[in-house]
């Protein structure tokens, strides 16, 4: 997986580059929650859950479903997140669902059940560029650490900063009254008097 500060990444990116119109602060920090909130799993270890049980590390909480079901539920909570109920509901799913999905670029780990309950077959990418992080505080404060961080800047934090930026400049694009084709306003002729 990568660690937890990457998966914040696609929120954060789609959040800032939509503008606070369209995701408000709210929605954007339960859109960062439901980004992370998959890794939560790793406290079935706790419970002796097995790695490739349906609930455990990169299971259910990893899937599509789950995905779906906390964007039903932001929709359900839109009007205190100051959202329209689509936009919550697609903003949190997406960003729940990008968990799995950047996990499965990982070099690591049982995989991602992500189409789960449909199927526990656990999937990887053909494109395994992600250096997995391991598990574990100490280990990631150390060398290995560092490895991790330099491939989740390559592949996770640039595409996410090259996204934003695409999408400022878009949104700033459709700002721009020169841009839309409507002509600026002129000035009023200047008459002699």
């Amino acid at each position: 997986m990568p660690t937890i500060l990457s998966h914040t990444a696609v929120p954060l990116a789609l959040g800032l580059g939509l503008g606070s119109r369209v995701v408000p602060t709210r929605l954007l920090l339960v859109g960062v929650v439901a980004a992370v909130l998959p890794d939560l799993d790793v406290l079935a270890f706790r419970f002796h859950v097995a790695y490739a049980a349906a609930f455990g590390h990169r299971g259910a909480s990893h899937s599509i479903a789950f995905a779906l079901l906390f964007g039903l539920l932001a929709s359900l909570l839109a009007p205190q997140l100051r959202a329209e109920r689509r936009a919550a509901f697609s903003f949190v799913a997406f960003c729940a669902a990008s968990h799995g999905v950047l996990d499965m670029f990982t070099n690591g780990g049982h995989g991602v059940a992500l189409f789960w309950p449909v199927s526990g077959e656990r999937l990887f990418f053909p494109w395994q560029v992600i250096e997995a992080s391991p598990l574990s505080l100490r280990r990631i404060l150390g060398g290995r650490g560092i490895e991790v961080f330099r491939s989740e800047l390559l592949w996770v934090w640039l595409p996410a900063a090259i996204a934003c930026t695409a999408l400022l400049l878009f949104r700033h694009q459709g700002s721009n009254p020169s841009v839309k084709g409507t002509s600026r306003k002129r000035a009023a002729p200047y008459v002699e008097r």
